[in-house]
């Protein structure tokens, strides 16, 4: 199978910023995306760290045509289409699919946990065949640890045997590097195309085939992580930024979704990103002081236009 006009590179899960009533902020969503995109980062909207399970179908569906409408690139985006329920995960791949988005991002539905693989392949398939369009690349995407399900090499290979066409790749969010370069050795060869979770990865995927990395920290840094993937010291990014791993590693040590937007509202100077649904809760201004004194000395800072 050919792997023609497919994703690669570095993409962002992007996320979202919310009004005081909790509503989707869709306007500071947008110029988001649009500074991710001038970085030279895709787009992999309703990722975990974009709060995509703390969204409802409705509101994803109304996001990803308001940013489409407005000019952004479809051909860059790989939403996340994975949902519980199966007939959500239809109708979020086929309003993706008629926007001629890239690929999606298909979590496995995730409630019932210790299902088989033939029950795992079920799932993918209905959706392959409900959606019907051969415009569809799916992407499966691998977290365990919050999905209690593990992707398995016997459920890709039944479902690239099924479905070649339409299945194009896999985002693993294990961190189990082991389990990435087995998936990268056993399947790059057939077109599918594996995205590790982390720039940590990054170098070593590129250069056994993997095709880029889909990490949370593109966020902040889109500039350090897509000059990793060019193959450039990390220092010579327009943004001049430090090593992307050491900026990755200082993020990890406090709640994800919370830190990135913390720091978003630090370095645009717009506190309203501060904001996340519950259940999570934003960073205290104590944590919050800690880590944007960490990212100064660790000569971080970004020129951001986001507010």
């Amino acid at each position: 199978m050919a792997a023609i006009n497919r994703l690669s590179g570095v993409l962002c899960p992007v996320v979202t910023p919310f009004n005081p009533d909790l509503t989707a902020d869709s306007g500071r969503l947008e110029r988001h995306c649009r500074w991710l995109l001038s970085k030279g980062a895709g787009l992999a909207l309703f990722g975990t760290n974009s709060e995509a399970n703390s969204l409802s179908v409705h509101e994803k569906i109304e996001l990803l045509n308001l940013i489409v409408e407005n000019g952004l690139p479809p051909h860059r985006m790989m939403p996340g289409t994975g949902c519980v329920a199966l007939p959500d995960s239809v109708r979020l791949t086929k309003a993706a699919v008629k926007l001629n988005c890239a690929g999606v991002l298909v979590l496995p539905p995730f409630y019932f946990k210790g299902v088989s693989d033939a029950g795992l392949f079920r799932s993918y398939a209905e959706i392959i065949e409900q959606v019907g369009d051969v415009r569809l690349k799916i992407y499966l995407y691998n977290i365990p640890q919050l999905t209690g399900i593990r992707i398995t090499s016997e459920l890709v290979e039944k479902l690239l045997k099924e479905y070649p066409d339409c299945v194009a790749g896999l985002k693993d969010s294990a961190g189990d590097w082991a389990y990435t370069k087995n998936m990268i050795e056993a399947f790059s060869s057939s077109g599918f195309d594996v995205f590790p979770a982390s720039e940590v990865f990054l170098t070593d995927a590129m250069e056994i085939g993997g095709k880029g990395c889909i990490s949370a920290t593109v966020n902040v840094n889109p500039g350090g992580v897509v000059t990793m993937w060019a193959g450039q010291p990390d220092n010579s990014s327009d943004e001049g930024q430090p090593d992307a791993i050491k900026i990755r590693k200082i993020f990890e040590k406090y709640p994800l979704i919370a830190a990135l937007k913390a720091a978003i509202a630090h370095f645009a100077d717009d506190p309203d990103w501060f904001r996340v649904r519950p259940p999570l809760d934003q960073l205290t201004t104590e944590q919050t002081n800690i880590l944007i004194e960490e990212l100064m000395e660790a000569g971080f800072f970004m020129k951001f236009e986001s507010s």
